[in-house]
């Protein structure tokens, strides 16, 4: 793991936090809130805004949609 995916909050959570099925507003509550105390979360939401699925930096598939 390198660059800011080694400073991340969720480094040592259960990545399934983060990929919940299905994906409603409660099932990604926990996992943005790892996601709000994260010092790298403007980067991982960048990276995210290329992923399908998943909660990254705070934002879930409905989130980066709306955008």
């Amino acid at each position: 793991m390198t660059g800011w995916r080694f400073r991340a909050a969720c480094r040592d959570e259960d990545p399934e936090l983060f990929f919940p099925e299905p994906a409603t507003p409660a099932s990604t509550a926990d996992a943005k809130r790892v996601c709000a105390r994260c010092p790298v979360r403007c980067d991982c939401a960048t990276f995210g805004d290329t992923q399908g699925s998943g909660v990254w930096g705070g934002r879930d598939e409905d989130d980066r949609r709306a955008d």
